[in-house]
């Protein structure tokens, strides 16, 4: 599943998609380029086809019906000739009156060269943010949404440094691990984006409205959706193929047997991107889904300078020196997957009074984290 190792941080390959000829200034004409891409029913397929055939969404607008049917099919030509919802595109035209606010189109400079070389790319989107890091070395994190207190923390620091390295941080927006990647990723140089699976001006899940907000002013937020989509299930998959598309490889921190990270890693590899996983606990359900990507060929990593490596952007580190045995009854006796108290006090001979105190005392240092269900497990 693991690509042919790129030599340093190169564009993107010529596209996969044929662009529309369209000039400078009228690639600038948002109120057509709203007018075309806010039509209902009109997929991002058959407009492209129509700007191939006409160049320029002013010049489909003014085709007449008869010719535009010899093009697309009947309903497709009455679409168009129906015209957009006005409301729809005022509604755009009054978001695009602040600065911060982007709509990039197919042909754009600033349009991410990583989507041109999908199968079907979106004609335009609506960003947020420093539309820049669209096109800046990325490297994609994603994960569950309920992820391990270590889940969350790798995810962090990975993302942390990863963006230090100079790799702008991709992710969902998610909560758990994707939340944690884009707070690690606005730590660094690289700074993060978000793929959203809602319109530019909903937040979901409403929890993440802060993270959202920093991405607003130091990052990037982008979306294929227009203005008011809710997050309705199936915007989720659509948006997952752009979140690896626009990033040179996918890390999956922690994952379950079935999950949307999973479909992220093989559109991934679909594209020709690079993957990496995590591994994790032989018990832990949050590790069956990259130990199944491991399985398949992701690349298996356990640290940032890992994945740097793969990527061509570090040298290999020296062989470290062989580990030495926890001096820890207690936490050797633990190990690192995660236990129950009544667990533990067979391991250890104790009572289980004592057990949990000393958990609570190893939780108070940061060397143990509380599971969900009274497991326990030990930090790394």
């Amino acid at each position: 599943m693991t690509r042919a190792r790129l030599s340093g941080i190169l564009p993107f390959p010529e596209s996969r998609v044929t662009l529309p000829a369209v000039s400078p200034n009228e690639s600038n004409d948002t109120l057509s380029w709203l007018q075309l891409t806010l039509l209902p029913g009109l997929t991002p397929a058959t407009q492209r086809k129509l700007l191939r055939a006409f160049g320029t969404p002013a010049q489909v607008l003014a085709t007449p019906r008869g010719l535009l049917g010899q093009h697309v099919g009947a309903q497709d030509a009455d679409r168009i000739a129906k015209g957009a919802n006005e409301a729809l595109v005022e509604r755009a035209l009054r978001w695009l009156e602040d600065p911060n606010h982007h709509l990039l189109t197919l042909g754009d400079p600033a349009y991410p060269r990583g989507w041109l070389e999908l199968s079907d790319p979106p004609s335009a989107v609506y960003a947020i943010g420093r539309v820049e890091l669209l096109n800046a070395p990325s490297l994609a994190i994603v994960g569950s949404r309920n992820s391990t207190p270590q889940g969350t923390r790798d995810a962090y620091a990975f993302a942390q440094a990863l963006s230090a390295a100079g790799l702008c941080i991709v992710s969902g927006l998610a909560l758990g691990i994707d939340a944690q990647a884009h707070r690690g990723g606005l730590e660094g140089t690289g700074a993060s984006v978000a793929v959203m699976g809602t319109g530019a001006d909903r937040v979901y899940p409403r929890r993440n409205v802060e993270v959202a907000q920093q991405l607003a002013q130091r990052g990037c937020l982008v979306t294929e959706f227009a203005l008011g989509v809710p997050p309705e299930a199936a915007n989720f998959p659509r948006r997952n193929r752009l979140i690896s598309g626009l990033a040179r490889g996918v890390l999956v921190v922690e994952a379950a047997e079935k999950s949307g990270s999973l479909i992220t890693a093989r559109f991934a590899a679909e594209q020709g991107r690079d993957v990496f996983a995590l591994p994790g606990s032989i018990h832990s359900p949050l590790a069956k889904g990259c130990h199944i990507l491991i399985k398949e060929g992701a690349k298996l990593v356990e640290s940032a300078h890992d994945v740097l490596v793969e990527l061509g952007l570090a040298q290999p580190a020296p062989a470290a020196a062989p580990a030495t045995e926890d001096a820890d009854p207690f936490l050797r006796a633990m190990g690192f997957s995660p236990v129950t108290v009544d667990q533990l006090a067979q391991l250890t001979g104790g009572e289980a009074s004592g057990v949990s105190a000393r958990l609570t005392r190893l939780q108070i240092e940061g060397r143990v984290s509380a599971l969900a269900g009274g497991w326990f497990q030990r930090v790394g």
